[in-house]
């Protein structure tokens, strides 16, 4: 019998390098901090400790620290791995599916209204969040019809959902919840062992379980089919391993946050090095998935030597996003697609523009009459009927003139702006998915505020300047990426995904960076019409709509040649990189006028394009103006619900639209996999 000499030298470096590399990295680990502390006072803290402050700091605050980067990055790993051959999806994490978000939104809401239920670290209520959000991702998705494509989709904007839930009420919960914005961003602090003797001995009960099925899931691997006529209780094994995997990820986000893509990169790592039996997998996982996580750690302590904090999580979306990027490139080169769009527009009924435009504006005016007449007081069309008779006090007279309309007006005009943004990118990257937000220009224009605003340090009216320097440069990286992928548009969708989160990972570090407060941070964040002006209206958006619309409204035709694909659009004599181009660069300007006006509003570039063709069908030219006017219709009721819901507290405007909007994109995702 041959000795398998690159068998054994592929374990070695598996196990062997990554047990020294975890050694390595715990070393250095404990040795940071903010307080400098002697190698040789280190080594004696470890091995022979004394009742002394330093020694104190090392085995109470430091190993701690450490021990629970190995045990939660293993965990997280481990239940990547389960999670990726029960769904059948190399893209499927806990991060990926939603179940991160799940779990920290069960965590805040017990926080605040049920805190005697924080029993056993709230290891239950994450546990319960994650099973759920679990199965509304899975049964939406299409459950065993599932494509991987759809799954992450889904998962994406459950993720959306839970998000904007929970930054609503840590908005209005700010003393309830406080100290919850670093760990729903992801951290390893410690303070004692006590975390650590919590979660170690959950996890290692759950893995161990996971090992003991790790034959069961070589045969799930073989498909459903295969499995059963082997005489396996497919149904059984799925149960239980799920459970498993929610497990080792609710016990991690109980004590650590929520932390992605560590189920995602370790999995990876030990599938591209050859290893395939699940027993390896799981083992190879867990280590490689605790010296990502610690790395990751040691590299937020590098990137910011104040100590201040940076959350982990954070850096472990920087290094999973682009490993997210390349996974779905990866699999466009393997032919895994699913070859078009996840869901495409369709009209219930045709009316004639002459009678649907007319209704839609005495829709806006009528909802603008309604917010001019609406404040803390309630519904009072008296006050606003005395303003235009000009026989209202002075003092109402220029609180609704001046405050309460030019704010309708902001928001009307932002979401319009993004209707349009939303339209052009669905129609020049064929993809009825595409929107400023879920493609990640959204969150390039907030990289680029951030950035201005809290590194340069520069005025306030280069803000606008900053969102779209950013907005640019991401829609140039999607751009590249997306002529990878022949702008496939499901692959294009995931390809986003992963370049939004690398923007929000910048945007978490930038906002603890800063030092920004917790509320004023998730407000601007989300996006709000708080204090909206003429200002904001003559500066960032009035130009944008003088300069572009009268363009599209004349060149808008060129979408629905584009539409019949690359080839024929070529055929009918259409330069299809360059109008692709221009087009996508008159959209990505769009959304940053409207990101440096009103902060980051997702959705409605999404919801406005899919509504108006259910009126006139999908005509590029007749869906323009009844995507605008469905745009800021809808940003002005939310504008108006984040007045009055909660008077005298308002809520973001941006959240409201994803609450709406998401469980609307989930519909016409079940819709569509019925």
């Amino acid at each position: 019998m041959q000795f398998d000499w690159k068998t054994v030298w592929k374990t070695s470096l598996t196990f062997g390098g990554g047990l020294l590399f975890l050694f390595l990295l715990t070393w250095i680990h404990i040795n940071q901090g903010n307080v400098s502390i002697p190698v040789m006072t280190v080594l004696e803290a470890v091995f022979f400790p004394e009742d002394t402050l330093e020694h104190h700091t090392v085995r109470i605050l430091r190993m701690p620290r450490a021990m629970m980067g190995i045990v939660a990055g293993g965990a997280l790993a481990a239940s990547g791995v389960i999670l990726q051959t029960v769904t059948k999806n190399p893209l499927s994490s806990a991060s990926t599916l939603g179940i991160h978000s799940g779990t920290y939104f069960a965590v805040v809401v017990t926080t605040i209204f049920f805190p005697f239920a924080l029993f056993l670290n709230g290891i239950v209520t994450a546990f319960i969040g994650g099973v759920v959000t679990f199965l509304i991702v899975y049964i939406l998705s299409g459950a065993g019809n599932a494509t991987p494509v759809r799954m992450v989709l889904a998962g994406m904007i459950v993720t959306f959902l839970f998000s904007s839930l929970t930054s609503v009420l840590q908005i209005f919960y700010e003393n309830e919840t406080q100290g919850l914005f670093l760990w729903g961003s992801g951290t390893l602090v410690q303070n004692n062992w006590d975390g650590v003797q919590f979660a170690l001995p959950v996890v290692a009960i759950a893995f161990l379980i996971a090992l003991g099925y790790a034959r069961k899931l070589d045969t799930l691997t073989l498909g459903d089919e295969v499995a059963t006529a082997l005489g396996q209780n497919v149904r059984s094994v799925k149960f239980i391993t799920i459970i498993v995997s929610v497990l080792l990820t609710s016990v991690t986000v109980s004590v650590v946050g929520p932390i992605g893509f560590i189920g995602l990169v370790a999995p990876h790592i030990i599938k591209l090095i050859g290893f395939r039996s699940h027993f390896t997998l799981l083992l190879g996982s867990f280590l490689w998935g605790a010296n990502v996580l610690l790395m990751a750690d040691v590299l937020a302590r590098i990137i910011d030597p104040s100590f201040s904090e940076l959350p982990v999580g954070a850096i472990t979306a920087l290094i999973g996003a682009p490993w997210l990027i390349w996974l779905v490139l990866r699999m466009k080169a393997g032919g895994a697609s699913d070859g078009g769009a996840v869901m495409a527009g369709s009209s219930l009924v045709q009316i004639r523009l002459r009678v649907l435009l007319p209704i839609f504006a005495g829709l806006v005016l009528l909802t603008v009459f309604v917010s001019m007449s609406t404040g803390n007081y309630g519904f009072e069309p008296g006050q606003t009927f005395a303003v235009f008779q000009g026989t209202a006090e002075s003092f109402i007279q220029t609180f609704i003139l001046e405050l309460r309309l030019p704010r309708a007006i902001v928001a009307f005009t932002s979401g319009a702006i993004l209707a349009v943004s939303g339209l052009i990118f669905q129609g020049v990257l064929r993809n009825p998915l595409a929107d400023p937000s879920v493609i990640g220009i959204t969150s390039g224009a907030g990289v680029g505020a951030l950035l201005t605003m809290y590194v340069f340090s520069v005025s306030a009216a280069w803000i606008p300047v900053g969102a779209m320097v950013g907005a640019i440069v991401f829609f140039f990286i999607v751009m590249i990426l997306g002529a990878k992928m022949d702008f496939q548009p499901t692959m294009l969708a995931l390809l986003g995904i992963g370049v939004s989160a690398f923007g929000q990972a910048i945007i978490q570090i930038l906002v603890v960076r800063a030092d920004m407060g917790v509320a004023s941070a998730l407000t601007w964040l989300s996006g709000t019409t708080y204090a909206k002006g003429y200002g904001e209206l003559f500066t960032y958006l009035v130009w944008p709509v003088l300069l572009f619309i009268p363009v599209l409204f004349f060149y808008i035709k060129t979408l629905d040649v584009l539409g019949l694909g690359d080839d024929t659009a070529k055929g009918l004599g259409l330069n299809v990189r360059s109008v692709r181009f221009q087009m996508a660069l008159i959209a990505t300007l769009l959304a940053a006028s409207s990101v440096a006006a009103v902060g980051s509003i997702g959705f409605i570039g999404l919801i406005a394009p899919h509504a108006a063709r259910l009126f006139v069908g999908t005509v590029n030219q007749r869906l323009l103006p009844v995507a605008m006017m469905i745009g800021g219709l809808l940003l002005v009721v939310a504008d108006l619900f984040s007045r009055t819901l909660l008077a005298p507290a308002e809520i973001p405007s941006g959240i409201l639209v994803a609450v709406i909007g998401a469980p609307y994109f989930l519909w016409l995702m079940k819709r569509r996999a019925a």
